[in-house]
């Protein structure tokens, strides 16, 4: 029987890390496979990176090496913060590629990049936010993964999932990613899992959870008036969109 990849996407600073883990976990306690060990069998190590798998952009190449085990039969997660292609939207209308979809309020994604890079060049590390040197870097970057995030809410097959959501309602989010999974949301393994990735569990060093201070709004207590209003003209149609409050 053809397994599928359970492909677990971001916005950058949505929480995608523990999202992730939680899906992966959750699929490993209903018997599915370990993504992991997947990796280590198929040698994947080039294509699925870092603690969480990330498989970077779907490219052909890097899609179909993942696709091998899913049509061996493994059903197992991997993530990505890339947007979707062609093949990736192909392979997902015929069941092979079920997506989730994390995302944040983009002016506190771009707050906790900027804070995190700030925190990686004094550490003397290389990541895609220790570049975030100015404010202006960091919205030019998250206005990117706005266009992204548009595109993943466009896909009507993917779980959408809003951060803020995710942190107020953390049950009733795992009820339904557990129903998206094909999973039942109320086993004593799947209780376990949930239980284990409760917000107030998480700590910024969590490996693999990317976590920080996770605050909803906290924005507007550290940005002045200006930057603010940049905001508004920059992300403002997505925030209308998305319920936010400009």
């Amino acid at each position: 029987m053809t397994g599928k990849i359970i492909l677990s996407v971001g916005m950058p600073r949505a929480g995608s890390g523990w999202y992730y883990n939680l899906t992966h976990d959750l699929l490993v306690a209903a018997g599915f496979r370990d993504a992991r060990q997947m990796r280590e069998r198929y040698h994947l190590g080039g294509i699925l990176t870092e603690v969480n798998l990330n498989i970077g952009a779907l490219t052909w190449r890097r899609v179909l090496m993942v696709l091998l085990p899913a049509i061996l039969g493994n059903t197992f997660a991997i993530k990505t913060h890339a947007g979707p292609t062609p093949l990736a939207l192909f392979l997902i209308r015929k069941g092979l590629i079920k997506p989730t979809y994390i995302y944040r309020d983009p002016r506190d994604a771009l707050l906790s990049a900027y804070e995190y890079g700030q925190r990686a060049r004094e550490n003397q590390r290389d990541n895609a936010f220790a570049r975030l040197e100015t404010l202006e870097q960091a919205v030019d970057f998250m206005h990117a993964y706005v266009r992204v995030s548009e595109a993943w809410l466009a896909c009507d097959r993917a779980l959408h999932v809003r951060y803020e959501d995710f942190l107020k309602v953390y049950d009733s989010e795992v009820i339904r990613l557990a129903a998206f999974l094909g999973l039942p949301g109320d086993t004593p393994e799947v209780l376990e899992v949930s239980d284990q990735y409760r917000p107030e569990r998480g700590s910024p060093d969590q490996k693999g959870w990317h976590l920080s201070k996770g605050k909803i709004g906290r924005f507007r207590e550290v940005f002045n008036d200006r930057q603010k209003d940049l905001f508004a003209q920059v992300f403002g149609p997505y925030l209308e969109r998305m319920g936010y409050s400009i």
